[in-house]
């Protein structure tokens, strides 16, 4: 029992029991509206959100299980936020769901569970709890996709998925393995301090780093690994997307942290050259592919492949010239940048839920055709979001780019200032396929003149979500903060 130090793995606990919990109530309580269900899944997700709150603001780093999992103020604030996008996408998801026939106990049960391998992944100070952690929330996302057993599109995404996150999981686990060969530990720390001894085979270290980032591009969905995403988010039912889409992104951007950076940073040339090249043929095709969609799903799939390339900008400056100076401002620029995207998304697909109706799937270009006719407000909601993923001032997206491009112009390195004019460039191209989107909604005739389907709840999660959009983008320096202090605090450990 030495070092067990249950503290750290509460919010872990509380989520678990409270999966276990739900799944039960829904066996006895069970209606057709899941009102009991739904109400008790929301409520213990908002306790696990106030525990990492509360964590958060007391700053602490814990080791616990054997050092196998770490509790700090990184791994709080992305599981804050994690917790948050479970939460909202279960309030958009559920009037969608109820129509469809997907509104069972399993929605709630496999997205909590979900959750709870991501919040392992954020904690994990071991490879192997790396990998548990993972592979917890890929199942639960697999068998999320396939609820709808029906549905052609639905049971082919996720058997696409299945069987690329099985060739991803095999990458990282094989790059893992090699490292754990190389240096002899499977925690993290160690690894870190065994590399830095400079007595290990490099050639062998390299290969392993290789194989780990190609791993974690298969989870992020950057180029060349982002084959699954257009096809997953396509072809799953929209609220199962909105679960894919949003709140992994923050898990795996953890994982990317604890491997690359706490573990690795010793092999920082390596794995930095590689994320350079990552990150522009994700901006390249995620940018260029978009334009020629006309489903609105696999536009905002490609979106998030651009989105994810130029997240990665920000861990490129991390080691320059041997020196790490400037590694937390491109840290926290990457981390505020991941959850300014996660919160832009949530926003995106809770609109194109908005317009679903009974046998309709809103999920075409021309569905939103004459939005701003229809509903004036939810038409400027999305256009926030639009706006915002384009990166305009002043909304927040803008402050997302703008605070990777400083992190990475303010090295004074030529060819890092060479990679954000080529970044600023296909942003600039990005933006035309997001106006297109506010040019169909404000200038084109309405299409269809279906009332809006929501109920009071959805409306105005969504109008707060707008709302907050453009708040964090008047007033971005509290989040920036909070994202710096997180980072800081992390790698000063």
């Amino acid at each position: 029992m030495n070092q067990m130090n249950w503290l750290a793995v509460y919010p872990e606990i509380a989520l678990l029991a409270a999966a276990c919990v739900v799944a039960i109530v829904d066996l006895w309580f069970g209606d057709a509206r899941r009102l009991p269900t739904y109400v008790l899944a929301q409520l213990s997700l908002a306790g696990v959100a106030a525990l990492q709150l509360s964590y958060f603001k007391q700053g602490f780093t814990l080791y616990a299980m054997q050092r196998m999992v770490v509790a700090d103020p990184m791994g709080h604030l992305l599981g804050l936020f994690a917790t948050i996008a479970v939460m909202v996408s279960l309030a958009y998801a559920r009037p969608y769901a109820a129509k469809r026939d997907l509104l069972r106990g399993e929605l709630f049960t496999l997205s909590m569970f979900s959750l709870l391998g991501m919040l392992v992944m954020i904690a994990a100070n071991n490879f192997l709890v790396v990998y548990l952690g993972l592979e917890l929330m890929s199942l639960s996302l697999y068998a999320l996709i396939a609820m709808r057993r029906d549905d052609i599109g639905a049971t082919e995404a996720a058997m696409k998925y299945f069987v690329l996150g099985a060739l991803a999981s095999g990458f990282l686990l094989y790059g893992l393995s090699m490292m754990y060969g190389a240096t002899g530990s499977l925690e993290i720390g160690e690894v870190f301090k065994a590399i830095g001894t400079g007595q290990i085979n490099r050639a062998v270290l390299s290969l392993g780093v290789v194989f780990v980032v190609a791993g974690l591009a298969f989870k992020l969905g950057a180029v060349p690994f982002h084959m699954w995403v257009p096809d997953i988010y396509h072809g799953s039912p929209t609220a199962i997307t909105l679960l894919v889409a949003a709140a992994p992104k923050l898990a795996a951007f953890a994982i990317t942290i604890r491997l690359l950076v706490e573990g690795m940073l010793g092999l920082a040339v390596d794995w930095q050259q590689m994320l350079v090249l990552l990150s522009v043929g994700s901006m390249l095709l995620g940018n260029i592919a978009a334009i020629a969609q006309t489903n609105l799903k696999r536009m905002l799939a490609y979106s998030t492949i651009g989105q994810i390339g130029f997240m990665l900008l920000g861990l490129i400056p991390g080691v320059v010239n041997g020196n790490t100076i400037s590694a937390a401002n491109g840290y926290s620029s990457s981390l505020f940048y991941v959850v300014v995207d996660a919160l832009t998304t949530l926003g995106t697909f809770g609109v194109i839920i908005l317009l679903s109706r009974q046998g309709h799937e809103a999920e075409n270009i021309e569905d939103f055709k004459g939005l701003a006719r229809r509903s004036p407000w939810f038409a400027a909601v999305m256009a926030v979001f639009m706006f915002s993923l384009a990166g305009s001032p002043p909304l927040v997206g803008f402050y997302a780019k703008l605070a990777v491009l400083q992190a990475l112009v303010s090295t004074n390195v030529a060819g890092y200032i060479w990679l954000a004019v080529v970044a600023v460039v296909l942003s600039l191209i990005g933006a035309f396929y997001y106006l297109r989107i506010v040019k169909v909604m404000y200038f084109d005739a309405p299409s269809d003149l279906h009332p809006l389907e929501a109920p009071f709840d959805v409306r105005a999660l969504l109008s707060v979500n707008g709302l907050a959009i453009l708040l964090l983008g008047i007033l971005p320096g509290g989040l920036m903060a909070l994202c710096r202090t997180a980072i800081v605090q992390a790698l000063a450990t």
